[in-house]
């Protein structure tokens, strides 16, 4: 994913161009079955793209300023838009930061946190096992779904496990068995 790299007004008029003798092409397409499919591509792409363009709108009649960047990053369609263009307001580290603690209600009892982000790997600790064994699994696939929704651009989540806390056996329960030994 690059960042987008604005267009000067030529530029957008040539894409805008561009895109006019291209969808003259799919209309004078001979094989129906070819326009049909390229159609019924086009039709939701531009759905979509209409609707993040209405919420993007609508935010901006309502909110200003910084608020309005983080009104339009926590719209789920419209930060989905940002990210496919390298756009969102947010770096990798914030976005997974924010998808381990909105996953965390998911993991039924166990906790995460995020060790951090590098050279496109994610890197969570996950402590207690919230349920049976055989729920790590689920967890994991958990975050790192999360993750990935959240960060496409991160090649690989890492998970690791916490070791449980030692256990501690506090001194007067060892004394008390032993015959002589004080318990103040």
């Amino acid at each position: 994913m690059s960042p987008h790299t604005p267009l000067n007004d030529d530029e957008a008029a040539d894409r805008a161009h561009r895109v006019e003798a291209l969808l003259e092409r799919v209309e004078s397409m001979t094989d129906p079955d070819a326009r049909a499919t390229v159609t019924e591509l086009l039709q939701p792409l531009l759905e979509l793209y209409g609707e993040g363009l209405s919420r993007i709108m609508a935010a901006a009649a309502t909110v200003s300023g910084t608020a309005l960047v983080d009104t339009l990053a926590a719209d789920e369609l419209v930060a989905h838009l940002l990210l496919l263009h390298g756009l969102h307001p947010s770096d990798t580290e914030t976005r997974v930061r924010e998808a381990v603690e909105r996953a965390a209600p998911q993991l039924g009892g166990a906790t995460a946190e995020l060790v951090g982000v590098e050279g496109g790997v994610a890197r969570v600790r996950l402590r207690g096992r919230g349920g049976c064994r055989s729920s790590a699994p689920a967890m994991r696939a958990t975050l790192e779904e999360a993750i990935r929704d959240a960060a496409p651009e991160v090649a690989r989540v890492e998970v690791e496990e916490a070791a449980p806390p030692p256990a501690v056996i506090p001194a007067d329960s060892l004394l008390r068995g032993r015959t002589g030994a004080r318990t103040s």
